[in-house]
């Protein structure tokens, strides 16, 4: 009986850390405005919807010229981008923003053939048998 009690006390103190993941989502659209007083970048979407994103220390930038010192690391209006974030209530804030098309980050059409978490690699096979190894970010190793 005291072996069940004490599972229930455990169980109850530790619910409410399952919940403490918060799930990521992603926009791809064109950035319409950054400002740098705010922190904060609008994205606007091939429908015409606008989404406002806060950048934090931790946001990542991928595809923008290495060694970018700004807040926003390289990014300008006009640049075409996938944005990752986490909202909270009505407030989003970016994790990683991902530059795309011509002077960014490319799209690869093919099959996933191979994922090592531990090396930290993903491995896709286009329809005429090349592979390409891409690195995996430190959120997508774990």
């Amino acid at each position: 009986m005291k072996k069940l009690i004490l599972q229930g006390i455990v169980a109850t103190l530790l619910a409410p850390l399952s919940f403490a993941v918060e799930a990521v989502s992603a926009v791809h659209g064109t950035i319409s405005k950054i400002d740098s007083g705010a922190k904060t970048i609008v994205v606007k979407t091939a429908e015409g919807t606008e989404h406002t994103f806060r950048f934090i220390a931790k946001t990542t930038v991928h595809g923008t010229e290495a060694g970018s010192k700004d807040t926003f690391r390289g990014l300008k209006e006009g640049t075409e981008v996938v944005a990752h974030y986490t909202a909270k209530g009505a407030e989003k804030t970016a994790v990683e923003v991902d530059q795309v098309g011509k002077d960014g980050l490319k799209a690869v059409d093919g099959t996933v053939s191979d994922i090592d978490r531990g090396g930290k690699k993903l491995v896709v096979k286009s329809a005429d048998g090349t592979e390409q190894v891409f690195k995996l970010a430190e959120h997508a190793a774990g």
